[in-house]
């Protein structure tokens, strides 16, 4: 007759696991800080060459001015913000805003939120991360907020060099506007920090293709490239007056609603307008990263 030993559980009833039984002390929260991250975005190299280019930007600018002279309006007798560059310092820095904000400030906002997660798997790394463990709504805050905070660095940085080097060049004075009479030097430099958060904030739309983006590629140039040339796609639909008020609901269309900000009498109106839309374009962007990360296969 087979006799049937029934050993006792040692460890009495089974329970599912936790990453704290796994390993005391673990907490979710204090996993890839944010100061290793931002540590690990600033020395790579194309964070010095993106700061590089938007410090040589207003020494670029300067010396076109002067090798340029007075500028010839075509006897329009029009003045625009170019024409009163040379007016003081702050009126430097704003034109540097001017000639930047279309284009160039758009490059350094998807480079910081494209490069970062796409560069990870490129490099297959980002396995290793999630692996440590990282969780991955952990990984992707973490990796927004520092590239967030590397893109505002960028929007202050080049106007705030422009101020420097301006009023080195042309002195401190009022900010002379192109509708006639000036803003004192103390409010010209309010006004012009208004304008920089605004462009941050209609960049948001940027940002939010190119994170998204990045969690959707392995190959960083595809989602900065794709990021850059959707918000060119932006800018041309907005050219296109036969769209008529449809293009109201279009970021681009109120991307240099900070020039009210260099008005006689400060204008909200389009700002706020303006970045109603952005944060309501950039809100979803970043909720579909969110969760479309959450449930991909980490395979590099």
């Amino acid at each position: 007759m087979r006799r049937v030993v029934v050993f006792p559980a040692p460890f009495g009833p089974r329970r599912p696991r936790t990453p704290v039984d796994a390993a005391p002390g673990y907490r979710a929260g204090r996993t890839l800080p944010l100061r290793v991250e931002a540590l690990r975005q600033w020395k790579r190299r194309r964070t010095m060459i993106m700061g590089g280019i938007l410090v040589a930007l207003p020494f670029v600018l300067l010396i076109a001015f002067a090798i340029g002279g007075d500028q010839d309006r075509g006897g329009s007798g029009r003045i625009t913000l170019m024409d009163t560059a040379t007016a003081s310092g702050a009126n430097f820095a704003a034109t540097s805003l001017f000639v930047s904000a279309g284009f160039l400030l758009v490059i350094p906002v998807a480079l910081f939120c494209g490069d970062t997660v796409a560069s990870e798997a490129s490099w297959s790394s980002l396995r290793y991360l999630l692996a440590a463990p990282v969780p991955r709504s952990r990984l992707l805050a973490s990796k927004l907020a520092v590239a967030l905070a590397y893109s505002a660095a960028a929007m202050i940085l080049l106007p705030l060099v422009a101020l420097a080097v301006g009023t080195v060049a042309y002195g401190w004075g009022p900010l002379q506007l192109p509708t006639g009479g000036a803003v004192p030097a103390g409010d010209a430099v309010l006004r012009i920090g208004i304008a920089v958060a605004f462009v941050f904030a209609s960049q948001l739309v940027t940002a939010g293709l190119a994170f998204w983006l990045s969690t959707r590629t392995d190959a960083p140039l595809g989602a900065v490239g794709g990021a850059v040339g959707l918000t060119i796609v932006g800018n041309v639909l907005d050219a296109v007056t036969a769209l008529g008020d449809w293009r109201d609901y279009l970021p681009a269309h109120w991307q240099f609603a900070w020039i009210d900000a260099l008005q006689p009498q400060l204008e909200w109106g389009g700002m706020i307008k303006g970045t109603a839309i952005s944060l309501t374009y950039a809100l979803v962007l970043f909720a579909l990263a969110f969760r479309g990360f959450a449930r991909k296969d980490i395979v590099s």
